[in-house]
């Protein structure tokens, strides 16, 4: 993996790379995605119970996907389709950070 973490959005669902899931992610199946202030926050979910959108493996490299298109949809992002955006982990928000383009910024 780079030293500079990215992630692709497209058609309503969040794409990790396995190189980036392997290291923030380890053993998590399901996250919890936020948008906020110009960002997408992909949080941990511990305990699958307590909800959030799965975290399914894509192919057998182990890239991750997690679908959340209602909430793209609410934010008027539904036809957003962006790659490479640059992500980062936050310890004050317990997730990783990833920077929407600034004409999705809302």
């Amino acid at each position: 993996m780079s030293d500079r973490p990215a992630v692709r959005i497209a058609r309503g669902a969040v794409h990790l790379p396995a190189a980036l899931y392997d290291r923030y992610f380890p053993g998590i199946s399901a996250v919890i995605l936020l948008i906020r202030e110009g960002t997408l926050q992909v949080l941990p979910v511990h305990h699958v119970a307590a909800g959030g959108c799965l975290l399914k493996q894509r192919n057998a490299a182990g890239d991750r996907v997690a679908a959340a298109p209602d909430l793209f949809l609410a934010a008027g992002l539904q036809d957003l389709d962006a790659a490479d955006l640059p992500a980062r982990w936050s310890s004050d928000s317990g997730g990783l950070i990833v920077e929407l383009p600034p004409e999705s910024a809302n």
